[in-house]
């Protein structure tokens, strides 16, 4: 006797949710590490950190660029996680009428994942393609159990007239 298990839309969103939170930790708290001293960037990394200029009045270092830009993808992806959550926390009706969110998001992702395969390492890789997955199946599932209500309430209502 097989058993049946349905993935919903909900699940994967909430999963990619987790995945996403996980991303945000590893990504925040790793790219703060200092180098590997096999890597021999040592003194890329200290230029980096000791030479000022003033933009646009402000004196920083390239270093505070490459932290800025690193905080900033953490937020993001924090963001991220709180919007999959959200969507996972939504009627079918109503993620089937935010398809083209659902899609962009999942497109989003894609992206990183592409990104992360051209300039990154392998967690970023899995993490993004991972996410991406969920947020892929999620925005399809989402976007056919709209379709396939919306073509039970014609049928409906076409045979009650």
């Amino acid at each position: 006797m097989a058993v049946e298990v349905r993935v919903k839309a909900s699940w994967l969103y909430r999963a990619a949710s987790g995945l996403l939170l996980l991303f945000t930790l590893g990504h925040t708290l790793g790219f703060q590490q200092p180098p590997d001293p096999a890597w021999g960037v040592g003194a890329v990394v200290q230029s980096m950190q000791s030479s000022r200029f003033v933009i646009q009045g402000f004196s920083r270092t390239y270093w505070d660029f490459f932290l800025g830009a690193g905080l900033t993808v953490g937020v993001l992806f924090l963001f991220a996680a709180v919007l999959a959550w959200q969507l996972g926390s939504l009627p079918e009706a109503a993620r089937g009428s935010m398809r083209a969110i659902s899609w962009c998001f999942a497109a989003t992702f894609v992206g990183v994942t592409v990104l992360s395969s051209l300039y990154l390492f392998w967690i970023p890789i899995v993490m993004s393609g991972l996410i991406s997955a969920c947020l892929i199946a999620a925005a399809w599932m989402s976007g056919s159990a709209v379709a396939a209500s919306s073509h039970l309430g014609k049928g409906s209502s076409a045979g009650a007239a």
